[in-house]
């Protein structure tokens, strides 16, 4: 099966990656959203440089959806309807167990034309953490609420150590409630590592993010 992916740049969403490719599926596109003023991805704050990196070591073309808040939805549709046009037949998501969420996702893909898979559904979560360090994914922990943990946590990979720790302040070791964000910059269906510098660390108040920027060549991989 062809499918495009929601890819966020963290741990799940490479994870659900990578579950789909070794089952022999073939990935046509990764499905990002893009904050059109700070031109960085929705929620994980990942530079656009960094995010053509990622396509480029995985080999797969990059949509990318710029949009306002109030567009968010209607972007996103589009960015499905263009992966359709690509061939994929379903878009794969790495929601684990928050029914909002799959209902938002079944809704785009149904509008789109195309059917939804989160291959991560209903696992348990500690699991599914275990599991991302295990096969080999580097995660670093990008953003962290700040009621939850410190930023002593940003800029760190994630590791069984690391995730003992996250359970020792009492914070979901996944992080599925919003506790952290990672961004994944390399693993088992990367090409290359992706070369990066960890900037400043921003407080936003309710959450603190560490600023990771692209640190490479020039990126050929284009954005479809």
């Amino acid at each position: 099966m062809n499918f495009a992916i929601s890819y966020s740049g963290g741990k799940d969403s490479a994870l659900s990656l990578y579950k789909m490719i070794i089952d022999n599926h073939k990935p046509v596109a990764l499905v990002t959203t893009i904050n059109i003023e700070q031109k960085r991805s929705w929620f994980h704050g990942v530079q656009k440089e960094l995010l053509d990196a990622v396509a480029d070591s995985l080999n797969i073309p990059l949509i990318l959806c710029e949009c306002t808040p109030n567009e968010y939805t209607e972007a996103y549709e589009s960015g499905l309807i263009k992966a359709r046009s690509m061939g994929a037949s379903a878009c794969v998501f790495g929601d684990i167990d928050i029914a909002e969420h799959k209902s938002w996702n079944e809704e785009r893909c149904k509008n789109a034309g195309i059917d939804c898979i989160l291959p991560l559904w209903n696992q348990n979560r500690e699991f599914l953490v275990r599991e991302t360090i295990e096969v080999g994914f580097k995660a670093l922990i990008k953003i962290v609420q700040s009621d939850k943990l410190d930023d002593s946590f940003l800029g760190r990979d994630l590791s069984i150590p690391l995730i003992e720790k996250i359970r020792q302040t009492d914070s979901d070791v996944c992080g599925e409630n919003g506790e952290y964000h990672t961004f994944v910059y390399d693993g088992p269906i990367f090409n290359h590592a992706i070369p990066f510098k960890a900037g400043e660390v921003i407080d936003f108040g309710t959450h603190k993010a560490i600023d990771i920027l692209f640190d490479g060549a020039e990126v050929v991989q284009a954005t479809v």
